[in-house]
């Protein structure tokens, strides 16, 4: 198998004219065990992937550092070519903590720098106690300017590369970028055909800000019947191209412009998801997308829900 020559974007907002692989690797907690994840990742170098998501809370950060330090020592690829991201979790969003976080996952991911570091969720809870839900009565205020000097900080210290954000509402960055020094080059955040984010691509957008999409073919959630997938028109825009749905979803992000890291463990799915570069969606088609009823698929990682973790953003 030929790797595939994966197209990368500029991150407007970084010091150095950073790039970033437009299709990276996603690696949100499953049940998979560290053995598959590693070997997923060296068959995802070998395809051509070079952008790899991991985060403190994934539990994919020992793996993933294991099969990237593998890789290298096989001469499949070279750190330079690598994008690595990935995140501070609430226990740790406190100015305190910041930059010790960043270390344990450079120690778990056995690497010198990160090329990407971002805040995980705009709340703050309490430090050490890790618990999924997030229980409300364990959080505390956010104190994003003392945390963004701290993110700010792990950029001057070369740890990272760039820092950004996840899951923040046009009114958080808004108050993020009024306090910040360094900008932040990405936000990462819920993208999809059934949740298209409008408002926030096109502020993202105005202020150098690329955005990451997660749960890209709206997988993610167990919440009935997944409405991008299942859909009988994305289906007809799909046999017409003669691809597959979950292609026609990625071509679609890619033609907007934004970033996105599908999850696939699966060699051939891996391979599918980067055969997007060479055709295009139709005007009738990019208009028939717009059509489709828009729902958030992930509410948040709080229980009870919190009501103004998005302040109502559609």
């Amino acid at each position: 198998m030929v790797a595939v020559e994966i197209p990368t974007l500029v991150l407007p907002n970084s010091s150095s004219e950073q790039r970033v692989p437009v299709v990276g690797m996603g690696s949100a907690p499953d049940f998979t065990c560290k053995k598959d994840t590693k070997e997923a990742i060296i068959e995802a170098i070998k395809q051509g992937y070079r952008h790899f998501d991991t985060a403190a809370a994934y539990g994919s950060e020992q793996a993933l550092g294991e099969a990237l330090k593998e890789a290298v020592e096989l001469g499949l690829v070279s750190r330079q070519d690598l994008f690595v991201t990935s995140k501070l979790w609430v226990t740790d969003n406190h100015p305190h903590l910041v930059v010790s976080a960043l270390r344990k996952s450079l120690r778990t991911l056995q690497l010198e720098y990160l090329d990407l570091y971002l805040i995980h969720w705009p709340i703050s809870s309490q430090p050490g106690k890790f618990s999924f839900p997030i229980e409300v009565e364990d959080l505390l205020p956010f104190d994003v300017k003392g945390v963004w000097e701290a993110m700010e900080e792990c950029q001057k210290l070369g740890l990272t590369r760039a820092i950004g954000v996840s899951n923040f509402s046009v009114k958080k960055l808004q108050n993020l970028l009024s306090v910040a020094t360094i900008r932040p080059v990405v936000n990462q955040v819920e993208m999809n055909l059934a949740w298209q984010q409008k408002k926030l691509r096109e502020f993202c957008n105005e202020n150098g800000i690329v955005i990451t999409a997660f749960s890209p073919l709206r997988k993610g959630a167990s919440k009935g019947p997944n409405e991008v997938m299942e859909n009988d028109m994305l289906k007809e825009i799909a046999e017409a191209h003669g691809k597959t749905i979950a292609q026609v979803c990625l071509r679609w992000l890619y033609e907007q412009g934004v970033t996105f890291v599908p999850k696939s463990y699966d060699k051939g799915r891996m391979n599918q998801n980067l055969q997007i570069f060479d055709w295009k969606l139709t005007q009738e088609d990019h208009h028939k997308i717009s059509e489709i009823y828009q729902n958030r698929l992930i509410n948040g990682p709080t229980k009870p829900q919190l009501n103004d973790l998005w302040d109502d953003e559609i």
